[in-house]
C-alpha cells in the first residue's frame, strides 16, 4: 500500500516546549501494508505488571496532544497508556496526495497498529474520528476491548450527523488551511496562546495538511461511501453484543457532534449508563479530560 506514497515528516523542532506534554515519542515504521510511513505513539505507564492498557485515539485536527490531561490520571492508576497519531497528524508522517486519505487506510492502519502492539484489556477511549474509526475495533477484537470511554463522536451510517457537522465540513471545504490555534481558542475556553499554538506544531505549512482537509469529507454521511458497512455492522454490535463496561462523558457546548448524536449514541451502545454531562466543555472534551478521566475509572471500579 504504502510503496509509492510520498509523504512529509514534521521537523522534530516543531515539537519542543510544548506545554504539559513531556511524554517520550515512540515510533513504528514497519507496520504491514504501511511500511516506509514513520507512525507516532506514546506510550506512558507506571511500569505495574499486568497494567489495563488504555488506547487513546484523536480526532481533526488534533493528534496525541489532546490526551495530555486524561494521560497522567490513568497512569496513576498503573495503567498503559498509548495515543497513537493517525497518519496525516502529530508526529506520524503526512501523506501529500489528498486522495491517500480515505477511511479503509485509516481504519486498516488501526487494525494492523492494534494487532503489531499486540493489545489486550483494553479501554478504547474516543472522540470524534477517533470514535468514527476506533468504534469499529470493537467488534473485531471483543475478547481484547471490554472498556469503552466515549466523548463527542458517533458512528458513520450514511446520513448526516445534522446541521452542525454539515456547516463544519462546509467551513474546512471553504478554508481547507484554516486558522487551527484559532479554531481551538474559539472552542476551549481558557486554553493558552502555547496550547493552541501545540495543536498547530504538526503542520509547518499547507503541504502537509491533506489529512486535516480531508477528514471532514471522509465522514461516511452517504449511504454509497466507504466506512458506511463496517460502521453498520458495529452498531448492530453494540446494540446486540456489546458486553463490557461503557462511560460516556459529552461536550453540552460542541455544536458539531453535541447532545443529540450522542443521546443516540448512547441508546446504540448496549448497557451504556447516564452520560456525564461537561456543561462548560465544547467539541474537544479532553481538554476537560483530567475529570472524566477519574469519574471513568471511578465508574468501571478496580478492573
Amino acid at each position: 500500500m504504502s510503496g509509492n506514497i510520498e509523504a512529509l515528516r514534521t521537523p522534530e523542532e516543531r515539537f519542543e516546549g510544548l506545554p504539559g506534554f513531556g511524554f517520550a515519542p515512540h515510533y513504528i515504521d514497519d507496520l504491514p501494508g504501511y511500511e516506509g510511513l514513520r507512525i507516532h505513539y506514546l506510550d506512558e505507564s507506571s511500569g505495574a505488571a499486568g497494567a489495563r492498557t488504555v488506547l487513546c485515539l484523536h480526532g481533526q485536527p488534533t493528534w496525541s496532544y489532546l490526551y495530555r490531561k486524561m494521560i497522567p490520571v490513568f497512569t496513576a492508576a498503573d495503567q498503559r497508556v498509548i495515543a497513537p497519531d493517525f497518519l496525516g497528524f502529530g508526529r506520524s508522517d503526512k501523506p501529500v496526495a489528498d486522495s491517500v486519505y480515505t477511511f479503509d487506510f485509516h481504519r486498516d492502519m488501526l487494525m494492523n497498529f492494534f494487532k503489531a502492539m499486540d493489545l489486550g484489556r483494553v479501554t478504547l477511549v474516543v472522540q470524534d474520528w477517533g470514535g468514527l474509526l476506533g468504534l469499529t475495533l470493537p467488534m473485531e477484537f471483543p475478547g481484547q476491548i471490554d472498556r469503552l470511554i466515549v466523548m463527542n463522536t458517533g458512528l458513520g451510517t450514511g446520513k448526516s450527523a445534522g446541521p452542525g457537522f454539515d456547516q463544519w465540513k462546509a467551513f474546512v471545504a471553504a478554508n481547507p488551511d484554516f486558522d487551527i490555534p484559532k479554531m481551538m481558542k474559539r472552542s476551549v475556553e481558557g486554553l493558552s496562546d502555547a496550547e493552541a499554538a501545540a495543536y498547530d506544531a504538526p503542520f509547518p505549512d499547507s503541504r502537509y495538511r491533506a489529512g486535516v482537509r480531508r477528514f471532514p469529507a471522509l465522514v461516511p454521511v452517504d449511504p454509497g461511501m466507504g466506512g458506511v458497512e463496517v460502521s453498520l455492522r458495529a452498531r448492530e454490535f453494540f446494540r446486540e453484543r456489546w458486553q463490557g463496561k461503557t462511560f460516556m462523558a459529552i461536550g453540552m457546548q460542541d455544536p458539531v457532534l453535541g447532545p443529540p448524536v450522542m443521546q443516540v449514541l448512547a441508546k446504540t451502545i448496549r448497557g451504556c449508563p447516564a452520560p456525564m454531562e461537561l456543561p462548560e466543555a465544547g467539541h474537544f472534551v479532553q481538554e476537560h479530560g483530567a475529570r472524566v478521566a477519574e469519574a471513568a475509572l471511578a465508574a468501571f471500579g478496580g478492573d
